[in-house]
């Protein structure tokens, strides 16, 4: 792990880097235990990787905890997840806090049960005055969900006489968005083998490099994060340019 450290250039970091923690359920399965077994051991990757981003100086990082698409899976698990983010929440923030990071939330938050949402609020006013790693949790979240907001805003911003129809261009897009206050993603990193974005950030990972690796979440550690920011770091990030342009810049 020490070498692949070494050989990151840490002036090239990716500023902002999103995550599809997948793998949970499968590596449970494989364990012979329960799917919320997964989920357990997932938070200790957590742990993990936010310590790595931090050390290394990365300045976001978002993290897909929970999507609206997972409120149909059973409800015993829904359950355990949510008991299963208020423990996590309420066993880490000391941590976040020591380490100067500050926590963000996005998503419908509304579909959290209250004592979730609850425990959140009070993580996020507890570390709302930090300013090192800034970690965002896409919890009860998905783009399509976003993007579906963000046109309802900037209709009603329209039908209200605030917002001309000729002026809306994408900066107009972008401040209608969940992470109208974050940069988009430059890495994004799914676990476990499947090669889809998920309903994931789907306007912010337009010119993301995707990262694609068969470790399930609950292995992922520090050493796999280094070899996904040495992937991207040894790609050409051209924008629609040509290599030559990117050159002669």
């Amino acid at each position: 792990m020490p070498d692949l450290l070494e050989q990151i250039d840490k002036t090239r970091l990716p500023k902002h880097i999103a995550i599809i923690m997948d793998g949970n359920g499968r590596w449970a399965k494989e364990q012979g235990q329960d799917r919320l077994y997964g989920h357990y051991h997932g938070v200790e990757s957590v742990r993990d990787i936010v310590e790595g981003c931090a050390e290394l100086g990365v300045h976001y990082l978002t993290l897909y905890t929970f999507s609206t698409e997972n409120w149909d899976r059973p409800q015993y698990e829904i359950v355990g997840l949510m008991e299963l983010l208020v423990t996590t929440i309420r066993n880490e923030v000391e941590s976040l806090h020591k380490n100067n990071i500050k926590l963000h939330v996005i998503g419908d938050l509304t579909m959290l049960p209250g004592y979730a949402r609850r425990e959140l609020q009070e993580a996020l006013e507890f570390t709302k005055n930090n300013t090192g790693l800034n970690l965002i949790m896409a919890l009860s979240y998905s783009g399509r969900w976003e993007l579906l907001n963000a046109v309802k805003s900037i209709a009603w911003e329209v039908k209200n006489g605030k917002l001309n129809v000729d002026e809306i261009d994408q900066d107009t897009l972008q401040r209608s968005l969940c992470t109208s206050d974050f940069p988009d993603p430059e890495l994004m990193i799914r676990t476990s083998g499947e090669y889809r974005i998920s309903n994931f950030l789907l306007y912010q990972l337009a010119y993301a490099e995707l990262y694609f690796t068969n470790v399930r979440w609950p292995e992922f550690r520090k050493a796999n994060l280094y070899e996904a920011i040495l992937d991207y770091q040894n790609r050409e990030r051209r924008f629609g340019k040509t290599s030559e342009q990117i050159t002669s810049a």
